[in-house]
C-alpha cells in the first residue's frame, strides 16, 4: 500500500530532476528498438518487458516489487511477476489456478471467452497479506489473497456478480476501512466507490457513490499520499487515451482536478495504464503498459515520475507540465542481477513452469510430467470444432519483440494415433499459424496451416521431430523442421504475427484428435531464446 508516506513534493521534484539530465536517445520508431531493459551500465531502456503484459499494476513490499497482468482466457490466470528493481522481471506465479471457477465458458468444454475472461485488476499488501482484485466483463469482480505471492492463493470470491464492470482496485485507509473503486463501462463509464467488509470479500451497495465519469474513464487506482486521496484513471481525450488524476482530503470528495498526468502519444502506442510505486530511495515511478496493442501485445515500460504542485507527472514533463515518453533513465535500484522472464523448459520439474498458460482451463488427466520423466506428455482428445482455437490441450507462453527470436520444440511422435494433429504454433484468436504433424492411415505427414489454408509437406518416417520458428522485430515468422536436430528445412509461407482479441502473439504447443480420443505426443524440450 502507498499510504502513511510523508514527503515534500518540492523536494521530490528537485531530487528527480537528475533522471532527465542525461541526453535522451533518439525516440525510436515504435517497435524498432534494438535495446530494452537493463543495460548493465547503470541505465535501462524502455520497454522493460517487450511482451504482452497488459493492464499491469505494481507495488513494493520491503525491497521487493510485484506486478500483475491480465490473462484473459488463459489458465492459470492473472500472472504475478517479481523484481528487485522494477526493470528486471521474472514470472513468479498466478493468482487463479482454475479459471473455470470464474465461468464455465472458460473451461475446455466451452472455450467461449476470447477477448473476455480475466481483465485488469490490482495487487495490494495489507495486514501481512497480498490482495488481488480483478474483473471479468461478463461475471463481475473477484478477489483472492495469500500470505506469500507465490501462493497458495485462496479460492476466488465474487465481490460484485454483475455484468459490465472493469478495472477495479481495493484500498485500505489508515483506520482499516476497506474500499473498492471500479468502472461500470456498461453505464457510460461511470466510476463507482464502495465500502467493503473487513475481509474485503463483499461490498456495501448502500455506500455506492459515483466519483467520476468521462469518455472511456477506467484503469482505476486509489492511493493515499501525504493526507490526500489520489484517484488515478485513464480516459479518452481527442481520440487518444491519457492518464488522469483527481484528489481530495476526504475519500468521498469533493475531488479537485482532474489533472492530466501524461500525453497520449499514439506514435508510442499510447502508454496509458499501470501502477504508481515509490522506490526504497524515495523516488517515484510508474510501471505502464502501451495500450494500443500490436502483434507483441501491450508491452510494458517504466516511466520516472516528477511531482509538480502535488501531482505525479508520469514521464518527462513538457512545457505544459504533462508527462511524455522516456526511453532511457538511470536504474531505480543499483547492483541488482539482470534477469528476464522465463521461456525455455526442459520439463524436468514436477509442475508446469510458471511461464506456461493453457488456452482455457485444461482437461484433467490429459497431460502429465510424470508418465515419462523429463518429458511433457500431451494426450489428444476431440476438440469442440476441428480447428486450433477450439482444441482443449494447447499450452502457450508469450512471445517477445526482440531483434532475434528462435523457438524450437523437440517431439516424440511414437504415441500418435489416427486423426491426431500436433505441433508448434504462433497462436491467437482469430489468427494463427502452425507447423506440425497429422497422423493418418498413410502415415505421419507434415502440415503447415493457418486459419485459412493448409500446406501439406513430406511424410516423416521416424518418430523424432524438431519444429522451429524464427522471427525478428518485424514479427515475420518462418517455420522450419528437422528430423535430426541439425539440418532444418523450410515449410509454408512467412507468417506475420498478429494482434487480435486484445492479445498479442503467443507461442503454443498443440495436440488434438478430431477422429477419436486417442494418441499422445511427448515433448522433450521447448527452447526459446530471444535477444536481450
Amino acid at each position: 500500500m502507498l499510504r502513511n508516506i510523508a514527503f515534500s513534493a518540492a523536494l521530490l521534484c528537485l531530487s528527480q530532476t537528475s533522471t532527465f539530465s542525461q541526453t535522451q536517445p533518439t525516440a525510436p520508431q515504435w517497435g524498432s528498438w534494438t535495446q530494452w531493459g537493463d543495460q548493465r551500465d547503470g541505465t535501462y531502456h524502455n520497454p522493460v518487458l517487450p511482451g504482452d503484459y497488459s493492464d499491469i499494476d505494481c507495488i513494493r513490499v520491503g525491497n521487493d516489487y510485484y506486478a500483475v497482468s491480465s490473462t484473459f482466457q488463459y489458465s492459470p490466470g492473472f500472472v504475478i511477476l517479481h523484481s528487485k528493481d522494477m526493470v528486471n522481471w521474472r514470472i513468479l506465479s498466478h493468482a487463479v489456478n482454475d479459471i473455470s471457477t470464474i465461468s464455465p465458458a472458460m473451461n475446455y468444454t466451452q472455450m467461449d471467452r476470447y477477448g473476455r475472461g480475466v481483465w485488469a485488476g490490482a495487487i495490494r499488501y495489507h495486514k501481512n497479506r497480498f490482495w488481488i482484485y480483478f474483473g471479468d466483463p461478463d461475471e463481475g469482480y473477484f478477489m483472492t489473497s495469500a500470505t506469500r505471492p507465490e501462493g497458495p492463493w485462496a479460492p476466488l470470491k465474487p465481490v460484485l456478480a454483475e455484468k459490465g464492470w472493469d478495472d477495479c482496485c481495493p484500498f485500505w485507509d489508515d483506520d482499516g476501512q476497506a474500499y473498492l473503486v471500479g468502472t461500470n463501462f456498461a453505464d457510460s463509464y461511470k466510476i463507482h466507490l464502495f465500502k467493503m467488509s473487513v475481509d474485503g470479500a463483499t461490498i456495501d451497495r448502500a455506500s455506492d457513490k459515483v466519483i467520476y465519469q468521462s469518455h472511456g474513464s477506467e484503469a482505476n487506482k486509489l492511493y493515499k499520499i501525504n493526507g490526500y486521496y489520489y484517484h488515478l484513471f485513464s480516459e479518452v481525450r481527442n481520440n487518444v487515451r491519457v492518464l488522469m488524476m483527481e484528489r481530495a482530503k476526504n475519500i468521498w470528495g469533493p475531488y479537485e482536478g482532474p489533472q492530466q498526468l501524461s500525453e497520449g502519444q499514439p506514435q508510442f502506442n499510447e502508454p496509458n495504464q499501470g501502477g504508481l510505486v515509490q522506490s526504497q530511495a524515495g523516488r517515484w515511478y510508474f510501471l505502464i503498459h502501451h495500450g494500443s496493442g500490436d502483434w507483441s501485445g501491450r508491452v510494458a515500460s517504466l516511466l520516472p515520475v516528477t511531482w509538480l504542485n502535488g501531482w505525479p507527472i508520469i514521464g518527462k514533463p513538457n512545457a505544459a507540465g504533462i508527462g511524455e515518453m522516456v526511453w532511457q533513465a538511470p536504474m531505480p535500484v543499483k547492483g541488482t542481477q539482470k534477469v528476464v522472464p522465463q521461456s525455455s523448459d526442459e520439463f524436468s520439474a514436477a509442475t508446469v513452469s510458471s511461464q506456461w498458460e493453457w488456452n482455457y482451463q485444461p482437461r484433467a488427466g490429459k497431460w502429465s510430467l510424470s508418465q515419462r520423466k523429463g518429458w511433457l506428455r500431451l494426450h489428444a482428445f476431440k476438440p469442440l470444432k476441428n480447428d486450433l482455437l477450439h482444441a482443449g490441450n494447447t499450452i502457450t507462453q508469450r512471445s517477445y519483440r526482440a531483434t532475434a527470436n528462435e523457438a524450437t520444440v523437440k517431439l516424440d511422435l511414437s504415441g500418435m494415433a489416427n486423426g491426431q494433429r500436433a505441433g508448434l504454433s504462433h497462436f491467437g484468436s482469430p489468427y494463427y499459424a502452425a507447423l506440425g504433424i497429422i497422423c493418418t492411415s498413410q502415415g505421419k505427414q507434415l502440415e503447415f496451416f493457418t486459419k485459412d489454408a493448409v500446406t501439406s509437406g513430406a511424410f516423416i518416417k521416424g518418430n523424432t521431430l524438431w519444429l522451429r520458428s524464427v522471427w525478428g522485430l518485424d514479427g515475420k515468422s518462418n517455420f522450419t523442421y528437422s528430423t535430426d536436430g541439425k539440418t532444418f528445412k523450410s515449410i509454408g509461407e512467412t507468417y506475420q504475427l498478429q494482434w487480435a482479441s486484445y492479445r498479442g502473439d503467443r507461442l503454443a504447443i498443440y495436440n488434438f484428435n478430431n477422429v477419436q480420443d486417442a494418441g499422445y505426443i511427448d515433448v522433450d524440450y521447448f527452447r526459446y531464446q530471444y535477444n536481450h
